[in-house]
């Protein structure tokens, strides 16, 4: 569709707000990975925070401190729109500045869920409205500490989930420890693809489309796609398994550039 069959269903609902200074398709529409039964979710950004009569408040540690969010049904699709105003993203990028990550900032406790995941998506977003205010976010962003914060924050948990499973397995339960070699190899492969720019770890039902994406080094597709799958798992002796894994978790943490 064209930036105008994007924003029509918007305009004639009055959704655009006349202050827009941008507006973008994000999440897997914008990326072609959208199927018949997707959402398509667009954000706006304005000078002033929009509040319609409609809208859900969407709280967010920010000021104003909360995003507006409008829900409508059209063309047998489910519209998603949250609007945003300028100095809410300015402040999201500050979060993640290198003067706070150089403070020691704990990597997990900089962004919330919504504000993480709004970052992430400007780098692949399908631009409506200000394309040019788009990419000067994108190129602001690039030169902030976001990426080392997410990777850092990737490593710290799965190596929380490593030391789970070695300690399950000195326990003698395998199981749990096979669900904690999942959890901490999926966080291991998150940080590697981070470290390549393909962000978005809190929605794991795309990893294989981000890894594609990335096309990391370290890793092929087939071998991460083999363990994802646990293809080689035994459940009679899982302990080889396990140990496999939890070796190939720390082969990437040593191998993943945090700064």
């Amino acid at each position: 569709m064209t930036a105008e069959d994007w924003l029509a269903p918007l305009r004639e609902r009055q959704l655009v707000p006349d202050d827009t200074r941008a507006a973008f398709v994000v999440g897997s529409a914008a990326r072609g990975w959208h199927n018949p039964r997707s959402d398509y979710d667009i954000y706006l950004v304005s000078d002033r925070l929009h509040e319609a009569g409609t809208s859900e408040a969407v709280p967010v540690p920010l000021e104003p401190a909360f995003v507006g969010v409008e829900v409508f049904y059209a063309r047998e699709k489910r519209w998603e729109l949250k609007y945003w105003c300028e100095a809410q993203i300015d402040q999201i990028l500050d979060k993640v500045s290198w003067e706070a990550y150089e403070r020691g900032t704990v990597a997990g406790n900089v962004l919330v869920r919504l504000e993480e995941q709004t970052l992430a998506r400007i780098g692949h977003c399908l631009p409506l409205i200000g394309a040019d205010w788009i990419e000067e976010r994108r190129a602001r962003l690039a030169t902030t500490a976001f990426r080392s914060f997410v990777v850092a924050r990737s490593l710290g948990e799965a190596d929380m989930y490593v030391e789970d499973a070695l300690g399950q397995m000195e326990a003698g339960d395998l199981e749990s420890a096979t669900l904690s070699a999942r959890l901490a190899f999926g966080r291991a492969v998150d940080a590697l693809l981070e470290g390549e720019g393909e962000y978005g770890s809190h929605q794991p039902k795309w990893r294989a489309n981000r890894f594609k994406a990335a096309s990391p080094s370290l890793l092929t597709f087939e071998e991460y796609w083999t363990v994802e799958t646990m293809r080689t798992y035994e459940s009679a002796d899982p302990g080889p398994w396990i140990e496999n894994v939890l070796t190939l978790c720390q082969d990437i943490a040593m191998r993943v550039d945090v700064s």
